[in-house]
């Protein structure tokens, strides 16, 4: 069946507009984009848009799934119907799970375990090092074979920097990813915050803004050294830009990514210890978030992901320090990311740049483009839509979101893979 899309503002990332006009797809593919309707053939279903916002569906880098190991937070099947109702199409997942993705065993089961269950695309990432203890360098190639997007450790530094070297120089032969954390991993042990007036008021143990621009400077190093492909998973403070500047204008193949807590929350909302905002690195200053989102909007941090990392209530309930880190993202990710566009620090092209376009480039994925031939992997949305965010209505196993009880703004009205829907609402 052939679909046609009428009555839409399609947002363009790769433009850069917001043009009024029709969209069709055929065959799971994007075969027509233009300002008036043609003539339809008999097959085809029309889907008014009313004047709402077609824009191609938002690519996840770095969502973690809890299978295997802790399927009681999040399995495939409940994160895949979190991120079509949040308007992801795509979820490139992390390997932080229980064994570690790090072999080719193991990424193949993922995979399955994915196709069968996820209503969205799944593209799975695999470790850097054997069970991401940074000693001993995991099979690349094979793994690559196997389908590995890109290699990383996640929130493990490796502080072995022989160690990290030798993988950035195999990495490189291969043409291979790495995503790395860019945190000095002493000065940032057992932190709970940003250091600070307010971390010290509250007698949390803190870390300064720098542990994060030390970490940067010394894999800046590495891949000059190395010529490795790079992305820092997150850059959220203000101390970090310039260096991260000046590695791009030296035409380092460089990357960085930021996630939607650290551009629209701040250490502040922490508040009386509430372990739902306890994240890592930890929320920062408003004048690093501010920092950031403008970074966002110039290009110089270029993708925003939810970093949607499910932890159970055991987890979260307790004392701040003792608490586990992390926040789900999948169904606010959109919402939330409405809040930089009504506080005007981008527009909605230069935001689905960042959420769609680039990481499908970085990682050389089809989607994230509303052009003939690209995947019709697509999400319908209202960006002015009120409500107020409920996280027991959450389709995510685990719940632990800091945007409960807020209002918000931003309603995903469908979500379409393939030009086939996975997700209709209300």
């Amino acid at each position: 069946m052939t679909l046609h899309f009428t009555n839409a503002k399609l947002i363009d990332p790769e433009s850069g507009r917001i043009t009024s006009g029709t969209l069709s797809v055929d065959q799971g593919k994007i075969s027509k984009i233009s300002a008036d309707m043609a003539p339809l053939p008999a097959n085809a279903k029309v889907i008014d848009c009313k004047g709402k916002y077609l824009a191609p569906g938002i690519v996840d880098l770095g969502v973690k799934v809890c299978e295997p190991g802790e399927r009681h937070k999040e399995s495939y099947r409940s994160a895949g119907m979190a991120a079509a109702a949040g308007g992801v199409t795509t979820m490139i997942t992390r390997p932080d799970t229980e064994p570690a993705i790090d072999s080719p065993e193991v990424l193949e089961f993922v995979t399955r375990r994915a196709n069968e269950a996820a209503p969205v695309n799944v593209v799975p990432m695999a470790a850097l090092t054997k069970g991401r203890a940074g000693r001993e360098m995991t099979e690349i190639g094979f793994l690559m074979d196997a389908g590995a997007a890109a290699f990383t450790d996640c929130d493990r530094v490796i502080t072995d920097t022989k160690v990290f070297a030798r993988a950035l120089t195999y990495a490189r032969s291969l043409g291979a990813l790495v995503i790395a954390h860019p945190q000095e991993p002493i000065l940032s042990k057992g932190a709970a915050a940003t250091s600070g007036k307010f971390a010290s008021l509250r007698g949390l143990p803190a870390v300064s803004p720098m542990a994060e621009r030390m970490g940067l400077d010394r894999d800046i190093a590495l891949i000059e050294m190395t010529g490795a492909k790079y992305h820092a998973d997150q850059i959220t403070t203000a101390r970090a830009l310039p260096a991260l500047e000046r590695a791009k204008n030296n035409g380092l193949d460089i990357t960085a990514g930021i996630g939607i807590h650290h551009l629209t929350l701040n250490a502040l909302d922490v508040a009386d210890y509430r372990t739902f905002f306890k994240l890592k690195p930890p929320l920062r200053d408003e004048d690093d978030r501010i920092a950031v989102a403008q970074a966002v909007a110039s290009g110089l941090i270029d993708i925003i992901c939810s970093m949607h990392t499910p932890q159970d209530e055991e987890s979260k309930r307790l004392p701040f320090e003792e608490a586990a880190s992390g926040a789900v993202g999948l169904e606010t990710l959109l919402p939330a990311a409405m809040r930089l566009v009504h506080a005007e620090l981008m527009d909605l092209p230069t935001l689905w740049r960042a959420m769609s376009l680039n990481p499908a480039k970085r990682l050389g994925l089809p989607g994230g483009r509303l052009r003939a031939g690209a995947p019709a992997d697509l999400v319908l949305f209202d960006p002015d839509a009120p409500f107020v965010m409920d996280r027991s209505t959450l389709r995510s196993k685990s719940r632990n979101t800091p945007f409960d009880g807020t209002r918000m703004q931003g309603k995903v009205l469908a979500t379409y893979v393939a030009g086939t829907c996975v997700y209709e609402g209300s």
